[in-house]
């Protein structure tokens, strides 16, 4: 594939990521995957995301990017004296990672810039979503003419960063992954696994991703550990 074609993609393991993995790589994209060890209580994605990676060849492109969060303790993904939510709020969850697609992005960025790529590809989501304020459009769109203005590559010659997925459910982001031939069952998803790495299958993470294979019509390859609050 020629330089024109790289993209880096921010690759967790999750169910969105990897479907934005593999519909980069039916796009053409000679792909990078960055993956972010940030000191989140679910460090077993990394792992996991080492499965999808295998399948596809791709494991010997993956970066793995380490960058400390802990400080910010007020996250339930990287305290862990804090609780995952095991329901719906009304509000921005705990869960919420402060900044955490502004930093990732940024340093994807520069990724980009080392490799030559025209593309970054983000699987955050605005419809099927927790609340989040970095996984919505306006976000998407402000960097992008952050890139644009900031980096050498936006000013000479274009850096672009696509979010295939912003506006689907999660049932038709589980209907594109099945058309892709996406195999979920080497997706992690849950934000609060057990010890031996099953998925809670009661925090919002799970809870979406459930919902949107039932309404999609298809089951989910994962198995799911019965808890109780």
């Amino acid at each position: 594939m020629n330089n024109s074609k790289k993209a880096v993609v921010l690759f967790s393991g999750g169910l969105d990521s990897t479907t934005v993995l593999v519909y980069a790589l039916k796009q053409g994209y000679d792909v990078y995957p960055l993956t972010f060890s940030y000191g989140q209580r679910h460090a077993i994605e990394i792992k996991q995301s080492e499965r999808t990676l295998e399948k596809y060849g791709l494991l010997d492109r993956q970066t793995i990017f380490s960058i400390d969060l802990t400080p910010f303790v007020n996250c339930s993904l990287i305290n862990k004296n804090l609780e995952v939510p095991e329901f719906a709020e009304n509000r921005i969850p705990s869960t919420y990672v402060p900044s955490r697609n502004l930093i990732f992005l940024s340093v994807a960025s520069g990724f980009a810039e080392t490799l030559g790529a025209e593309k970054i590809f983000i699987g955050v989501n605005s419809v099927d979503y927790s609340g989040y304020p970095d996984c919505r459009p306006e976000f998407v769109e402000a960097f992008n003419k952050t890139i644009a203005v900031g980096t050498k590559q936006g000013v000479e010659s274009g850096i672009k960063v696509e979010a295939p997925i912003l506006n689907m459910s999660k049932k038709e982001i589980v209907e594109l992954g099945m058309s892709l031939g996406v195999d979920y069952s080497l997706t992690h998803s849950c934000y609060n696994p057990t010890p031996d790495g099953l998925s809670c299958g009661v925090c919002d993470s799970c809870r979406l991703r459930l919902e949107g294979f039932r309404q999609a019509g298809f089951t989910d390859p994962l198995k799911y550990a019965a808890r109780k609050k």
